[in-house]
């Protein structure tokens, strides 16, 4: 049996409304959880990119990049693991304030764990994190025990560790449209 594997899929399109719909419609009808997804534009005006990690066989993400290429905004989608991207989430934590100055023990999480002291009032402060899921993961069991009032992580964010071909597709693609 082919081994389960987590990819992440970068989907370049053209910015549709109705895109992001068909796209997970496509796992969808697989019965493929999508575990993480990101939106943002790219470094080509015009151009936007999806980031969708999900834990498949690389005969199932071949498929689905199949699938998702018959879209007509889709300008290019690529799959990698982790292995051969650099990737990270981001979270945020609002916590009440003054555990922040009665427990020793927050300072040493907060700074044990590089994570940074956004804002701070008399009510709450919050804490931002970036790393990878299970340094995410830690921090939040830590604070658990203290109670967290209200919890949020980003989809992951990733960059291909070798060159893709897709600055010169996106190159032209962006000069075919003037």
């Amino acid at each position: 049996m082919a081994e389960i594997k987590t990819f992440t899929v970068s989907v370049y399109t053209e910015n549709q409304i109705g895109l992001l719909n068909r796209i997970s419609a496509i796992f969808q009808r697989r019965h493929i959880n999508i575990e993480s997804l990101n939106t943002s534009i790219t470094e080509i005006e015009g151009v936007s990119r999806f980031t969708i990690v999900v834990n498949v066989t690389e005969e199932q993400i071949k498929k689905i990049l199949g699938q998702i290429e018959k879209q007509i905004e889709v300008i290019k989608a690529y799959y990698h693991t982790d292995d051969e991207t650099i990737f990270l989430e981001t979270c945020l934590f609002k916590i009440k304030s003054d555990l922040l100055f009665e427990e020793r023990q927050i300072q040493n999480i907060i700074k044990e764990s590089n994570s940074r002291i956004v804002t701070v009032n008399k009510e709450f402060f919050v804490l931002e994190k970036a790393g990878r899921r299970n340094e995410i993961d830690m921090l939040y069991r830590e604070l658990s025990a203290f109670g967290i009032m209200q919890f949020v992580r980003s989809g992951r964010i990733a960059v291909s560790k070798s060159e893709m071909p897709i600055s010169k597709i996106l190159q032209e693609f962006s000069e075919s449209e003037y």
